[in-house]
């Protein structure tokens, strides 16, 4: 098979396109160099709850405030810079009265900085710097799969289109309605925490919210269809077009519906407090990997076993 990578730039790519992917490695790069700073920043604040004598919590206290601070100022680059992209795009969509990805995903984001700048400022309360950054490195390091996939698709000239478009336009679909159910569910879960344990309702919020996000679900398509591309291109056998469209379909629906299972599995342990919000960034990230891991499956010998009609098709329209 011809060495094929899905991060390689498409020789026949347009300067605009060759120059919005360096932006994105750019805001991807930095947010990543950021994120891990903030981590080590953050680190005093996990010791806090160990038993220690009153001097050493006051100079811990006073070493937790000094570290929000300095946590604070290098996240603001992350949220006005490197999530520039989502701002713009749901600014957009608010703008023409519709709803996409980056609504929920820019509400979750304002949810998770505002209580934490508040809390840094007065000194009170905890903060989720950490998990901002994270939240934004990983779900930039998802898009950008989904980007370079996306470019590789556009610029071939194999005829999976139709079935791209109608996959995509599922897809879509399903992904909005159902991270719009989940941030709905994340305000009432904050709600009745709130009432009972108002400590505790923020960082439920927060790790509800980061679980929401819909990274894995937009990359179900766009990775299926790399990898198809992939597998098409190979020069060592010969593949019918049929085969791969079957076997494009339901990769990518093994790559929406296994996402909306993890889903559906992590927002109950955040709901009742067992996921906190820099593991929850944790586990969207793991779950876009495997997103990627299970599309490309289709590049492997054996690949485009397994075809079958049950259920809707999909891939056709």
């Amino acid at each position: 098979m011809r060495a094929f990578s899905v991060f390689s730039v498409p020789p026949n790519l347009s300067d605009a396109d060759r120059l919005r992917r360096r932006h994105m490695l750019a805001r991807l790069g930095l947010a990543w160099l950021i994120m891990m700073q903030v981590m080590m920043f953050a680190f005093p604040g996990y010791l806090r709850q160990r038993p220690m004598s009153a001097e050493d919590l006051n100079f811990l206290d006073h070493a937790i405030f000094y570290m929000n601070w300095i946590s604070l100022l290098l996240t603001l680059p992350v949220v006005a810079y490197c999530a520039w992209p989502i701002w713009v795009g749901a600014l957009r969509r608010i703008r023409k009265a519709t709803v996409s990805m980056d609504v929920p995903v820019a509400l979750g984001l304002i949810v998770a900085f505002i209580p934490s700048t508040y809390a840094t400022i007065t000194g009170r309360g905890e903060v989720y710097f950490e998990s901002v950054s994270m939240f934004i490195a990983f779900l930039l390091t998802a898009r950008y799969f989904e980007f370079c996939a996306q470019q590789t698709i556009n610029t071939q000239t194999l005829s999976l289109e139709k079935s791209r478009l109608a996959l995509t336009h599922y897809a879509d679909r399903v992904a909005v309605w159902f991270t719009l159910a989940q941030v709905f569910l994340a305000f009432v879960v904050a709600a009745i925490w709130y009432s009972y344990a108002p400590d505790r309702a923020v960082p439920i919020m927060v790790a509800m919210f980061v679980i929401s996000c819909p990274c894995a679900m937009a990359m179900a398509v766009p990775m299926a269809t790399a990898a198809a591309r992939a597998r098409a291109s190979s020069q060592t056998d010969k593949i019918n077009l049929l085969d791969i469209q079957e076997a494009t379909a339901r990769i990518a629906r093994q790559n929406l519906y296994g996402s909306m299972l993890w889903h559906l599995l992590m927002m109950p342990l955040a709901a009742i407090g067992l996921i906190q919000p820099w593991l929850a960034a944790i586990t969207m990230l793991a779950s876009s990997l495997a997103v990627v891991a299970n599309s490309w499956r289709l590049t492997r010998p054996g690949g485009l076993d397994g075809k079958g009609h049950s259920g809707i098709n999909i891939a056709t329209g």
